[in-house]
């Protein structure tokens, strides 16, 4: 599988997948998904990158996927703006 999801396979997947699931982005359905959205992490708004952070620290833990940014690190330890 590739970290590419065709419209109507990410049209499928349920919201608890996507790491931010109100706006059905960033889908984490799978490891390669999980670096996918670490990899897209820097294109996130701002305020929205410590949820975004949490749920993929979140997801590589349920994949076993090492996540090594440290800015995405450092993101999740953030307090959330949006909450």
């Amino acid at each position: 599988m590739t970290d590419r999801l065709s419209y109507e396979e990410k049209k499928e997947l349920p919201d608890s997948v996507f790491g931010l699931p109100e706006r059905r982005e960033y889908p984490m359905p799978d490891a390669a998904h999980v670096r996918a959205a670490e990899a897209y992490f820097r294109y996130c708004p701002e305020n929205l990158k410590p949820r975004l952070a949490r749920a993929i620290l979140m997801r590589a833990g349920e994949y076993g996927v090492d996540v090594e940014s440290p800015t995405v690190l450092s993101y999740a330890e953030k307090q959330d703006l949006s909450e």
